[in-house]
């Protein structure tokens, strides 16, 4: 049998807790969804804008929660034979755990933030490290206030290697967290007009992402796109933050980590590259050079932790992009294919600029067209007109045949593109569902994004329930 996560009574010790009812003796996970939670998980009750974990103690301790962590001030709200470990605020106690979570283990931890690719690149960590010992990192896009501390109350002891993302949207928001995590290594993949709502300037944006330097190791190492526009000024805050040691990736040849080749195909890329002196070739399972540029950082890092640089480059063949960011499936349409690229979860500036050149990159059937569906790009600020129409440069680049546009700040877009690019233009990305379903045929490559906000789901989900896949026709 395994260790438990936690035993109760040196939970209740991190957290500065009291225990009131039969709580159990050993917890063996971390849950803050009662939908979730496995029987022996603690259950933290959060208080979050919309929702209070309060609410839904009950239902936790029913499906076999070990004990809940609750406020002081909702106990009363609560049935009185409930197994609870009472706390003035559990947010704070959840930070508490993880900061003993962090003392505890001697794994070595890598932390990763930048404009865009912190989710895609910290996946690439788990699977590059994996063949080098036992690998905690974050689930999904756990990176806020609130998924760091809960990502190191789940981290095992015995863990080898750590994996944090760290995101923001505000200034100030990083610092607390990276000091949480304490990484031996720091990645920002590249900064972009990414939330620049919230900021004056990218160069503000660039400060707000260095402050992962506030929270590095002694020794610590600080691996940076030696290709971004702001690399001059995180080298500066870096050194700043009293970083000594600082590396490099990118494309231009004199990095620490550089590109030597990549070879695009439709379902991944094979790469030659020099990390850190090493040579090493590989295969990266999804397409993007978004991806590529990001391995570099990825095995640099690996290097640098320690783990097996080969075995981890190997690894990445294994990558496969996740729903809402790059996932493809095929198709059956009118007794053909299409295939469907999904980067609905999110969307900016750098991002769409990066899934226009995959559906560049992707293999049309027959008389096939590469047809992108995008929706607004939200948090650009006054900008936001501006950025939008920007893109109609790298669609025409990417050779993009025909455009749907959801959103009113799409207008700006649409009034350059040309007339034989222009598909439809709807406020409202659902208005467009009808439009798309008969526009499609045999041979299309379809890429759909946009920011959460816009509802550029729902097009993916139409198209999979209109189209069965391709494989399944293939296989009856």
């Amino acid at each position: 049998m395994s260790d438990p996560l936690w035993t109760s009574e040196v939970f209740i010790d991190a957290c500065g807790g009291t225990a009131k009812g039969d709580v159990g003796a050993h917890i063996t996970g971390i849950s803050i969804d009662s939908r979730t939670l496995e029987p022996g998980d603690a259950f933290i009750a959060i208080k979050g804008d919309r929702l209070d974990g309060h609410d839904y103690v009950a239902a936790a301790l029913e499906a076999g929660a070990s004990l809940a962590l609750v406020a002081e001030d909702s106990l009363g709200d609560l049935p009185d034979d409930g197994r609870y470990v009472v706390v003035d605020d559990p947010l704070e106690a959840m930070r508490a755990l993880g900061v003993a979570a962090r003392a505890r283990t001697n794994a070595r931890i890598v932390a990763v933030t930048g404009s865009v690719g912190k989710t895609g690149t910290k996946e690439a960590l788990r699977l590059a490290l994996a063949p080098s010992g036992k690998v905690h990192a974050s689930v999904a896009s756990f990176n806020n206030h609130w998924g760091v501390p809960l990502t190191l109350a789940r981290m095992p002891a015995d863990t080898d290697f750590g994996v944090f993302e760290i995101g923001m949207n505000h200034a100030g928001e990083i610092t607390p967290l990276v000091q949480m995590v304490r990484p031996h290594v720091a990645i920002i993949t590249t900064v972009e007009a990414v939330h620049i709502e919230f900021f004056e300037s990218v160069e503000k944006i660039a400060q707000a992402k260095a402050e992962i330097f506030n929270g590095l190791e002694p020794d610590g190492v600080a691996i940076l796109n030696r290709d971004n526009k702001q690399y001059d000024l995180l080298r500066f805050l870096a050194a700043t933050a009293a970083v000594r040691n600082v590396q490099t990736f990118g494309q231009i040849g004199s990095e620490d980590s550089h590109l030597k080749m990549a070879v695009a195909t439709d379902d991944g890329t094979s790469v030659e590259a020099s990390i850190l002196g090493q040579d090493v070739s590989y295969g990266i399972g999804a397409p993007g050079a978004h991806l590529v540029q990001n391995s570099l950082a990825v095995l640099t890092a690996v290097a640098d932790l320690g783990a097996d640089l080969q075995e981890g480059a190997a690894a990445l063949g294994g990558m496969t992009a996740p729903k809402g960011r790059g996932e493809q499936c095929r198709l059956s349409v009118g007794g053909g294919e299409v295939q469907l690229i999904d980067e609905s979860y999110n969307a900016n500036p750098a991002s769409m600029r990066a899934a226009f050149s995959v559906l560049a990159q992707a293999t049309l059937g027959g008389s096939g067209r590469r047809i992108a569906v995008i929706g607004d790009m939200r948090e650009l600020g006054t900008d936001a007109d501006q950025l939008h129409a920007e893109l109609e440069g790298p669609i025409r680049e990417a050779a993009i045949d025909r455009v749907f546009c959801a959103g009113p700040h799409m207008a700006a877009l649409w009034d350059k593109l040309p007339d034989d690019v222009k598909a439809h233009h709807r406020e409202e990305a659902k208005d467009l569902i009808e439009l798309l379903l008969k526009d499609v045929q045999p041979g299309d490559v379809v890429m759909i994004k946009g920011s959460l906000g816009t509802r550029m789901g729902p097009l993916v989900e139409a198209l999979k329930k209109e189209y069965p896949p391709a494989d399944d026709i293939e296989a009856a």
